[in-house]
């Protein structure tokens, strides 16, 4: 049972005859006739009593015409839905972003998809790269902000790559400086991310290289919590630039990370390798290729 049956065979009921429908449809009567004959074939029935010029629906053809009604209806309204999702007119966005650097590059973002796509679902959740990648591999997520994957089994859009600056209490004894190296501060507490953050994995191996392993001073996956411990005196906490200038405060000096210079936050929008992308999750990235992150110095 084929959908161009059941339409040629709606057609002639409603056209009261095949010559009709044949018109309507734009192909020849012995097509009609064929596809209504293999119809009644496949499903075993007589549809159309047919004397002489007139048809008259038997019963299984009364039956045959309401599922089929209702069967081609259900594909309209697919076709219509998938339509709509292709323009953005409706659909769904599942989307991470990182706990760190929102309001700094994502929130305006955010807006803007908004309000191009006001008709698309965006599920939002928050998380460091382990979480993002768990959730990508669960389904849980189609897109999702990490660092920059080396498991092969995501594919990854850049979309900005960050110096990492260090935030010092005031009184530090390097605070006079204007930049400082990973090694001046194998002295000092280091205040560290939530255990899925895979930038705390960076910083302990950059930090082996200097021939130390920092001495925990508290951890936290809120950026601005950090900086209020750094401010009570608490230790000392790397977060990209672009994080950094935005939450300086009183009791807080910020310096360049001079060493190691490959220390640093790039970001990219991952998801798994060869999965679909929904037209929703092109749309988002079309839009950061379009808005690349434009960072002050």
């Amino acid at each position: 049972m084929e959908l161009k049956q059941l339409r040629s065979f709606l057609e002639v009921v409603r056209r009261g005859g095949f010559t009709q429908a044949a018109a309507t449809l734009h192909i020849s009567q012995s097509a009609v006739s064929k596809q209504v004959a293999q119809l009644e074939q496949s499903l075993g029935v007589t549809l159309l009593d047919r004397h002489g010029s007139q048809l008259h629906l038997t019963a299984a053809g009364h039956a045959v015409k309401q599922r089929a009604e209702q069967m081609l209806r259900l594909r309209d309204d697919l076709l219509n839905e998938l339509d709509d999702l292709q323009l953005l007119a409706r659909g769904e966005l599942r989307l991470g972003l990182p706990m760190i650097g929102g309001n700094e590059l994502f929130a305006s973002l955010f807006a803007d998809y908004r309000q191009r796509y006001p008709n698309v679902n965006i599920q939002l959740s928050e998380g460091g790269t382990r979480a993002m990648e768990q959730a990508i591999l669960d389904g849980e997520i189609e897109l999702g902000g990490s660092l920059t994957p080396t498991d092969p089994q995501f594919d990854y859009q850049p979309f900005c790559d960050e110096p990492l600056d260090a935030l010092l209490p005031a009184d530090h004894p390097l605070a006079g400086n204007q930049q400082v190296n990973l090694g001046e501060l194998a002295n000092t507490p280091f205040l560290m991310y939530q255990r899925s953050f895979l930038l705390n994995d960076r910083l302990l191996q950059a930090c082996r290289r200097y021939g130390f392993v920092p001495r925990e001073g508290g951890r936290s996956g809120q950026a601005d919590f950090l900086v209020a411990l750094v401010a009570a005196g608490q230790g000392v906490v790397l977060l990209p630039s672009v994080v950094a200038r935005a939450l300086v405060r009183p009791g807080v000096i910020r310096l360049k990370l001079a060493e190691p210079a490959n220390l640093r936050w790039d970001i990219v929008f991952i998801w798994r390798r060869g999965a679909y992308l929904s037209h929703a999750a092109q749309a988002w990235l079309a839009l950061l290729r379009e808005r690349p992150a434009r960072l002050a110095p």
